[in-house]
């Protein structure tokens, strides 16, 4: 390979999150009080959903030539070359583009949802959320007041996550039922939703006259062969869409906060440049030449990127298979994020990120208490990491999960 993913990067003393900040965000611990058995650098770190892979060098550059300017004032998307960029690269992903028109900026898809949520809903009215999910698909509605149908994946014999679509359908009904936060590849599961799949939703979405909102941050980390369609591309003259969309999660430049929103409906694209004008319409011009970067240049280091995530999955399927077999695992379609269920071994332990960090050294999410609903006994690990991380945080799960079915 061209780029060496097997590199470790320090992130120590950068500020980072993933670093510093996993005792506020997993636990709750937020003064520092809580005690483990481990020091802070002997975790191995599987939690945040950002890479420990250093960012692709065309990306660098550019933000070093961006900076190279002198000045850093207030910026907004004025020039053609970013949707230009951002287009042509839509276009040879996925055969679709989004008029300029309609393209909208926020800091991140989190921000939007917020922003969003307060503008479709009113006091009564519900948004359908797929579960397992995310937790800030619910973070949003609870934050304003705004009230949530889980609408709960099925996991059928082959360990695929399926659609209730007859459930759906009963969702939908609801006559407070306005909005469908929908996901695409799909976070925890990794599902990457087909044709068929994608057609039934619009469907029932245009039926009952529903507004979707379809977080697509992950399209672009897929594995090798497996092929994303944009739900605009399924619902192409519905008005009522709103598609959400960024280079930051595929490049690891979480930071740099940014995001497209794509709004067809007019007007609520004027409420939504209204409400976030403070702050969104201005956007950081290290992230604008960031992301331009990104969709120009980024396709070669991307593309080697999927292929070594794809022997990180391997890996993780066949310790797992090997170790813990009962965990049925299943490698998932799109992410670099592996959602494992150990149920089978770790049903009795209340808090599994809790038991992990104490047990085994490793620092994860999982649960109905980071996520929402339908995800009691199940971890998330983030796979985007040197292949040695990997293999050493697999081990200590391994050692921590058999010593405890062996009490």
């Amino acid at each position: 390979m061209k780029y060496d993913f097997d590199e470790i990067v320090n992130r120590y003393h950068t500020n980072a999150l993933n670093t510093d900040g996993f005792r506020g965000y997993i636990f709750h611990d937020f003064e520092g009080k809580k005690k483990f058995p481990f020091k802070d650098d002997e975790f191995v770190r599987m939690w945040v959903a950002d890479m420990e892979f250093a960012m692709c060098p065309a990306i660098i550059q550019a933000i070093k030539d961006r900076a190279d300017k002198r000045i850093i004032g207030y910026s907004q998307v004025f020039e053609p070359e970013f949707y230009e960029a951002y287009n042509a690269w839509n276009q040879k992903m996925y055969g679709w583009t989004y008029p300029k028109d309609q393209i909208c900026f926020s800091l991140g898809i989190i921000p939007a949802l917020y922003e969003l949520t307060n503008l479709l809903l009113s006091d009564h009215d519900k948004a359908i959320v797929n579960t397992p999910a995310y937790g800030y698909f619910q973070h949003p509605l609870d934050y304003n007041h705004k009230h949530a149908i889980h609408n709960k994946l099925v996991k059928d014999e082959n360990g695929d996550w399926k659609i209730d679509f007859d459930q759906l359908e009963k969702d939908a009904a609801d006559p407070f039922a306005k909005l469908l936060i929908w996901c695409n590849p799909q976070n925890p599961t990794g599902r990457v939703w087909t044709e068929e799949e994608l057609k039934k939703v619009a469907a029932i979405v245009e039926k009952h006259n529903l507004w979707i909102i379809s977080d697509e941050i992950h399209c672009d980390l897929l594995r090798q062969g497996v092929k994303h369609i944009p739900m605009a591309k399924i619902m192409p003259d519905y008005n009522k869409l709103i598609v959400c969309t960024s280079a930051s999660k595929a490049f690891n430049m979480a930071g740099m906060m940014f995001a497209e929103i794509i709004i067809r409906d007019p007007q609520l694209k004027q409420l939504y440049i209204n409400y976030t004008d403070s702050y969104a319409m201005n956007v950081n011009p290290l992230s604008i030449a960031a992301h331009t970067a990104a969709y120009e240049h980024g396709y070669e280091w991307l593309d080697q990127l999927k292929t070594y995530l794809d022997g990180n999955f391997k890996l993780v399927k066949d310790t797992l298979d090997k170790e813990l077999p009962e965990t049925h695992y299943k490698v998932a379609e799109a992410t670099y994020l592996a959602w494992v269920d150990m149920n089978a071994y770790l049903g009795d332990v209340e808090n599994i990120p809790d038991f992990m960090a104490n047990k085994a050294g490793v620092l994860l999410e999982g649960g109905d208490a980071l996520f929402v609903d339908n995800a009691k006994g199940y971890i998330r690990l983030n796979l985007a990491q040197p292949r040695a991380t990997i293999q050493k945080g697999l081990d200590r799960i391994v050692k921590a999960v058999k010593e405890h079915n062996n009490k």
